[in-house]
């Protein structure tokens, strides 16, 4: 069994050899680990990732000593995730198909390994994608005097389905305070990296009128103030004055699913950690 350990807490002498000598005694192999250690904040972080032998029955007494004789000692934020069990991620769409055509096919060749046990739209214009896939679809319409009655219902097919994280592939509504408290850092968006220079409803209109020369994506987690989220995975690509408008949405389009794939991708394998509104990315 494979298990990622996730760690974060003050710097000090001694946490690395602390950690990797506690799991060799408790029959745990490492077979990669990474730190960072944020200077200025003087914080450590880490990854390891550790095999225990098929026969290993004693994961709940690893963790409650783990706690008990290092996470309490090094002040330690941690986490434990095993692979035996594919996170569910639900995907909210609205009326823009390529980001979700783009995750569905790699969910289908095996890229993603996830479970996805459902797609909700304020739209019911994608259901035939979900149909195409097999994967259900709820169309719940999303608007000012609905918008109570609309998240309870979210949040109801959220905890039927015992979803883990939530993929934005371009929902086009913003999401309450409500569901992100419930999610927190387990909510993924995609927008165009022009923000805030060229916000709006036209982005890829204002950055050609002003004549820009490379054009780019940002996936980040959901937080309360609008697209200032953690950044998680971000790409850009050239454009010239020979461009059109339509040339520079086709190319915004291709990096905004090629980044949020990215960044999904990222947070299935555990290499996010995030602190202080930003992430720490692992390799």
């Amino acid at each position: 069994m494979k298990t990622t350990i996730l760690i974060h807490c003050p710097d000090q002498a001694g946490i690395i050899a602390t950690v990797t000598s506690f799991i060799s005694k408790n029959e745990g192999n490492i077979v990669y680990l990474d730190q960072h250690v944020d200077k200025p904040a003087n914080v450590f972080f880490m990854r390891t990732v550790v095999e225990f032998e098929e026969h290993f029955s004693h994961l709940d007494h690893f963790k409650s000593l783990f706690q008990k004789e290092l996470a309490t000692a090094y002040n330690m934020k941690w986490s434990l995730h095993t692979d035996d069990k594919l996170p569910k991620m639900v995907i909210f769409v609205s009326k823009y198909k390529h980001c979700l055509y783009d995750l569905l096919s790699r969910y289908r060749s095996g890229e993603l390994a996830v479970e996805i046990p459902f797609i909700l739209s304020n739209h019911n214009d994608l259901k035939q994608i979900a149909d195409q896939f097999n994967i259900p679809f709820y169309h719940i319409p999303f608007n000012k005097e609905n918008r109570l009655e609309a998240e309870k219902k979210q949040l109801a097919l959220l905890e039927k389905y015992e979803a883990d994280f939530i993929v934005l592939a371009r929902y086009m509504q913003i999401v309450s305070g409500t569901l992100i408290n419930r999610y927190p850092n387990k909510i993924i968006n995609i927008h165009h990296s022009f923000l805030p220079a060229f916000a709006g409803a036209k982005p890829y209109h204002a950055a050609f009128k002003r004549g820009v020369k490379i054009i780019g994506a940002t996936s980040h987690y959901v937080t309360e103030e609008l697209d200032a989220g953690p950044i998680i995975e971000q790409d850009v690509t050239t454009v010239t004055h020979s461009h059109s408008i339509k040339d520079f949405i086709a190319k915004g389009r291709d990096l905004e699913k090629i980044v949020l794939s990215r960044g999904v991708m990222l947070h299935i394998a555990r290499k996010t950690m995030v602190y202080n509104n930003k992430t720490v990315i692992f390799s």
